[in-house]
């Protein structure tokens, strides 16, 4: 019986999260009787947690939960979303977190019993989560679970880096390809609380509303304040590949990540013209380029060239890119997954 070998189940799950494989593991009636046998059986055991796990991805556990904002019911400011793996450097996060005055959830013991519920309700009743990411983030199925649903939320969600030389890939590199993260490798901790705390501060369009994430102190002096200007999200529907983009997409995109200078810097820049400014930007000799967009900013906008813009516009070039070719790489993967899982699934016989 593949129960005697919970690694088969860890790749269940691992396939699970994939759309086209969730409808051919919900109709096999043995399976899934086998699951919740588990779930029942093993409730308090690692087993449990990946069954609980296998479940909630075929929506036979939370297809029920009420999808609407919990706003009301919020009781944190932050979730700390992370690979067991790099516990020691996030209660260290977390300690700084809570001297800062922030109300944060983390799960410092491993919930035992239906780890998928309390790990929904720590996101519904979290105004960020912070995800830490590492190769073991990325490798983790709960992890991915974690930050899945997050999205699925709409949550906000503020990744950092935890691993030096880790790029996030695959699906980590979905969720957060166009989000701007703190790097814990290439600054000081405290430099990077530092930014963390900024981040985290910063208002961010979220649905209709500007959320700012606030600690104690932050939300006591305002509360004699104004209200934020509730704004409806602006942020356009983009081609996935650069390539295919108008000028009008790259001005809009441009200002819609707040690199209002470069918007009028590249204003009759389309896809293929930005990914030859970008191209230049990583091959010519540093100093030589910005004495160049220097003198061409001064020249077409009045005004000194931004460095700031000039680094987020990068960033934001190299991680559109990424997020092109993993879905192209994941497309692929999909296809392949398609032609073999009925033979993995035969191969195990679940009874």
């Amino acid at each position: 019986m593949c129960d005697r070998y919970p690694i088969v189940y860890d790749i269940l799950w691992a396939l699970s999260f994939h759309h086209d494989i969730q409808q051919q593991l919900r109709s096999n009636q043995t399976l899934m009787l086998r699951l919740n046998h588990l779930k029942q059986e093993l409730h308090y055991e690692p087993m449990g947690k990946i069954t609980y796990g296998i479940l909630w991805n075929l929506k036979s556990m939370y297809e029920n939960r009420d999808s609407t904002d919990k706003g009301d019911e919020t009781m944190f400011d932050i979730m700390i979303s992370y690979s067991h793996k790099d516990k020691i450097f996030c209660k260290r996060l977390y300690d700084e977190l809570i001297k800062t005055g922030y109300r944060v959830w983390i799960d410092f013991d491993q919930i035992h019993g239906n780890v998928m519920d309390a790990m929904a309700q720590a996101i519904e009743q979290s105004n960020a989560i912070i995800i830490c990411m590492s190769e073991q983030y990325r490798r983790s199925n709960y992890c991915r679970a974690e930050a899945s649903y997050a999205f699925q939320r709409r949550a906000r969600i503020v990744p950092i880096l935890l691993q030096e030389h880790y790029q996030p890939d695959g699906w980590l590199l979905f969720l957060v390809g166009q989000l701007i993260y703190v790097d814990y490798t290439k600054y000081e901790f405290l430099d990077a609380m530092e930014m963390l705390i900024r981040e985290l501060k910063a208002p961010v369009l979220h649905d209709d509303n500007v959320l700012r994430v606030e600690s104690r102190e932050d939300a006591s002096m305002m509360n004699s304040s104004l209200s934020i200007t509730r704004r409806q999200s602006t942020f356009p529907v983009l081609a996935e590949n650069i390539l295919d983009w108008t000028q009008t997409d790259v001005r809009d995109w441009l200002i819609d990540h707040n690199l209002t200078q470069m918007s009028h810097l590249l204003s009759d820049y389309n896809g293929p013209s930005l990914i030859n400014f970008y191209k230049y930007l990583t091959t010519a000799e540093s100093h030589q380029i910005l004495k160049l967009l220097q003198e061409d900013s001064l020249r077409r906008t009045n005004q000194s060239l931004s460095i700031v813009e000039l680094a987020r516009l990068q960033n934001l070039i190299d991680q559109q890119q990424k997020l092109f070719q993993m879905k192209k790489n994941t497309e692929r993967s999909n296809k392949k997954s398609n032609k073999h899982i009925r033979n993995q699934l035969n191969f195990c016989k679940i009874t």
